[in-house]
């Protein structure tokens, strides 16, 4: 957060199938030459049927991209697991691209009909692949015709459908109850929680019991005879009650303060942060070396800082805000803080140190705050839920151990960029040879979230992001903050490994900006941040975007970077959105 940020570039990935069966070659698509002369069966809002330019046959698909819509045509299909496809799709225009969902894409451009070609294998539990072709934003119209998705099809005949996604009924400190449409010819349902069997039923509804006080589980649920058993589900989530206070308001507002350099927009002494600021976050705790653990809270020198005040005030004027309600945290990391807990020497050191932070200044937490090349995962670690590579096992383990140490009150934060998280919904880690820290951050959020207080992704510095609806969105405006911000409530599938992130509590949520201009790339002016809030809040006025969290009343509030650029701008983002947060329900 503190100078330049990481720009988010997404590449194109191509997913080899490794010792796969081969697929026998049947087109698993419905209407893929659109001889129909319909797009029956395609989702295609912007699509239409032309009878010429055709590449066969007496039809063809023509789509235009129009502005901000890049006219996206799709159709899903069921499909075996650890099987090889192959697709492929004749296609004119500039450009067109052709690709699965969390899967491998190409793309052209061409005056001309040209054969577009790519090749996925499922995962292990995947019984279902998207594919779509689309255009780019304002390019104008293409034309896609003879596609398809060759290979076998799902399911086992006689087996029943999938049930439709189950319902969370009541909710309490070690159960959840659960209960789901009833399917044609079904004998009985599984219940599944991380591809496990939780319970078996005859009947429509099962209750999970035994469960940890304040944890989060998601659950799917397959039919069966003695054919066989359908597909899953899709999964429901709901945390169980008995979740601590922490002590803050219903929306907060969160704010990074620069304690150890002045950042050009000049120092603020921490008596003179003003009561609105709910969470101050100390910015920055910094590593000795980048694999030591060794973190160091150095105040601003009175050189580049010159009414820097004494430790003494400086620790007076924090047991003053926390008198008022307030929690102040040490952040590690930032812009230039990398932290590489390859060892476990690395990770009993960052323990002891930041407790001696803690200690020292009287904390009430921490905020991790992880950039660079701080995360990756290593080659062969492709499940979030499992995560194998020595940096993130060993932050998972050092953060519970500090979570353990300080108790329930306890405040946890995490400020990832969308590169680490949302971005993770297409590509994750380097499957198919991508950048190996995209979506690094979901092993650490995952195996944390019961103890997480507040998850502020940055919604700034970043660049384009796939969100739920399949398309692109962009920083600076409201539509950026609801799609991302969704997909934290909503969770999502983990590019191809087959895995799903279940979203987090609401009140675990809190969107990240710049305070101002000069703060990061992507300011968004207050009305716009309040359109979001407002959606995401009431699932009101969110424009062509249908949440698929639905509303969140509880969402935690917005953080920003940073109260001193704030102040530099005469408070515009304190003093607009804090009454806006207040009038929340």
């Amino acid at each position: 957060m503190r100078r330049s940020r990481l720009l988010v570039t997404l590449a194109v990935l191509m997913l080899a199938a490794f010792g796969a069966p081969a697929a026998s070659a049947a087109n698993l698509l419905t209407n893929p030459g659109f001889e129909s002369g319909s797009t029956a069966g395609w989702t295609c809002p912007a699509g239409t049927v032309v009878s010429s330019p055709v590449n066969s046959g007496s039809y063809a698909l023509a789509a235009t991209a129009a502005g901000s819509d890049y006219a996206q045509c799709a159709q899903t299909v069921s499909v075996v697991p650890n099987t090889a496809y192959t697709v492929s799709a004749w296609v004119r225009g500039n450009p067109v691209y052709l690709g699965i969902t969390g899967g491998p894409s190409t793309w052209t451009a061409a005056t001309g009909y040209t054969k577009l070609s790519l090749s996925f294998t499922t995962t292990a539990n995947q019984t279902s692949a998207q594919l779509y072709l689309h255009g780019w934003y304002g390019a104008g119209t293409y034309n896609a015709d003879d596609v398809t998705l060759d290979g076998p099809g799902g399911g086992t005949p006689g087996a029943p459908s999938a049930p439709g996604t189950p319902s969370v009924g009541t909710v309490t400190a070690d159960s959840i109850a659960l209960s789901w449409p009833a399917v044609t010819g079904a004998t009985g349902y599984r219940v599944y929680e991380n591809g496990a069997v939780k319970s078996t039923v005859t009947g429509t509804s099962a209750t999970l019991s035994g469960l940890a006080v304040c944890s989060s589980h998601s659950y799917s649920v397959s039919a069966y005879n003695a054919a066989g058993e359908s597909p899953r589900s899709a999964e429901a989530s709901a945390t169980t009650s008995g979740c601590t206070d922490t002590g803050l308001p219903k929306h907060a507002l969160i704010g990074y303060l620069h304690a150890s350099f002045a950042n050009g927009s000049g120092y603020t002494k921490m008596a003179d942060v003003p009561a609105a600021w709910d969470i101050i976050n100390l910015a920055f705790g910094e590593p000795t070396s980048v694999t030591s653990g060794d973190i160091r809270f150095t105040r601003c020198p009175v050189a580049e800082c010159p009414a820097v005040e004494s430790d003494a005030d400086f620790i007076a004027a924090i047991r003053a805000k926390q008198a008022q309600g307030k929690k102040v945290l040490i952040s590690i990391g930032g812009q230039n803080g990398q932290v590489q807990l390859s060892s476990t020497a690395a990770r009993d050191k960052f323990v002891s140190s930041v407790s001696a932070i803690i200690d020292k200044y009287g904390l009430n937490g921490l905020d991790v705050d992880f950039e660079g090349h701080s995360l990756a995962l290593n080659s062969g670690d492709t499940d979030f839920r499992n995560p194998t590579t020595p940096v993130i096992v060993n932050l998972i383990s050092a953060l519970k151990s500090l979570k353990a140490k300080y108790g329930s009150g306890f405040v946890l934060t995490m400020a990832p960029e969308t590169f680490f998280v949302q971005v993770g919904y297409q590509f994750y880690g380097g499957v198919g040879g991508g950048d190996t820290r995209t979506g690094a951050y979901l092993p650490v959020i995952h195996a944390l979230r019961d103890a997480l207080t507040v998850l502020h992704v940055q919604d700034y510095n970043s660049g384009p992001v796939m969100g739920l609806d399949q398309q692109y969105h962009f920083m600076g405006g409201a539509d950026f903050h609801i799609a991302m911000t969704d997909m934290l409530k909503a969770g999502f599938s983990v590019s191809t490994t087959g895995n799903f992130f279940p979203g987090l509590r609401p009140d675990q949520i809190a969107i990240g900006l710049p305070a101002a201009v000069s703060a990061g790339n992507g300011y968004t002016a207050p009305a716009a941040v309040q359109s979001a809030l407002t959606c995401l809040v009431k699932n009101s006025g969110c424009g062509s975007y249908t949440l698929r969290g639905g509303a969140s009343p509880a969402l935690r509030g917005l953080m920003t970077w940073s109260i001193n650029w704030d102040r530099y701008y005469n408070w515009e983002f304190q003093n607009s959105h804090e009454p806006f947060l207040n009038g929340l329900p």
